[in-house]
């Protein structure tokens, strides 16, 4: 497996709220520990078009992005949030389209994204990066075929089922805490696979379920695989009741890296002082391990 491609701006540290979970160190100590590793080559994050946005979203939504407006409790409304929200959403447009060249990619920005649905922004979330990205892609002469989304933020990845809802050309995978926020995410339908978990679930059974999970993603065959990278289900999570260890990230690393296929990560959650490790877990997996377990492979 090559080393995977770090796509960073350190624009998306220039924005916050006090006492917000989603703050600018989440990346800056992410970019510390990571930059420590010569095997990391960073690459500079560039803004998407607005028409990338529009592929996904309203132009409601988008102006009302642009004016630094908020309707929505936990996502701030704040001024300037609109060229924060571009360059993350172009991260990710540059992180697909090198996986689709057989490069693999993480997105290491900010503003997260898999909250975000066609009309609304909500849960930190401001625009669907993840869902920009493969629209862009699907829009290119040599687009893939089927992609497999795989979420694995403890919050179900909402807005990102909603936007692909039925859509023959995407399975979209979901292991999420519930209850929990957004509240969604309860049952599989459709092209959407949701694994909710009890709160306290630990990392032996969580990748228990994730292997079952891999087994449906194999099932459908796709061309690339779609990761959202949350690391809120570790067990010191401020925010949120799994127990995952920080190991536990880097075998779901080797798990998706089984799959042999083209891959791209974004980073949406994850807010302990913990963040670092469990990221530079998932990325060392992913690079670097087999499975351990034949679990994966099942």
């Amino acid at each position: 497996m090559p080393d995977v491609k770090i796509i960073f701006s350190p624009g998306c540290a220039n924005y916050g709220t006090p006492g917000h979970p989603e703050s600018p160190k989440r990346v800056l100590s992410c970019v510390s520990l990571l930059q420590q590793d010569a095997r990391h080559e960073f690459l500079a994050a560039q803004p998407c078009e607005e028409a990338d946005i529009l592929r996904v979203h309203t132009p409601r939504l988008l102006e009302q992005v642009r004016r630094g407006e908020s309707d929505d409790s936990y996502t701030p409304a704040i001024p300037g949030i609109f060229e924060h929200a571009r360059r993350s959403a172009g991260a990710a447009i540059q992180a697909a389209a090198m996986a689709w060249h057989d490069t693999p990619a993480f997105s290491l920005m900010r503003p997260p994204g898999h909250h975000a649905s066609p009309d609304r922004l909500m849960g930190f979330c401001y625009f669907n990066n993840l869902a920009i990205a493969l629209k862009r892609l699907f829009a290119e002469p040599r687009a893939p075929q089927r992609v497999a989304i795989v979420d694995f933020d403890c919050h179900h990845c909402n807005g990102t089922e909603d936007i692909f809802r039925g859509a023959k050309e995407v399975l979209c995978v979901s292991l999420h805490q519930s209850p929990g926020y957004p509240g969604t995410g309860l049952r599989s339908e459709m092209n959407a696979l949701n694994y909710p978990l009890p709160p306290g679930t630990d990392g032996a059974r969580y990748l228990e379920v994730f292997s079952r999970a891999l087994a449906e993603v194999r099932e459908f065959e796709p061309e690339l695989v779609a990761v959202g990278a949350g690391f809120d289900a570790y067990k010191r999570d401020p925010i949120t009741d799994m127990r995952l260890e920080i190991e536990t990230f880097r075998e779901i690393g080797r798990h998706l890296a089984a799959l042999r296929l083209p891959m791209f990560a974004l980073l949406e959650g994850g807010y302990s002082s913990q963040l670092p490790k469990c990221v530079a877990a998932f990325l060392d997996g992913w690079e670097l391990c087999e499975p351990t377990t034949d679990t994966a492979m099942k």
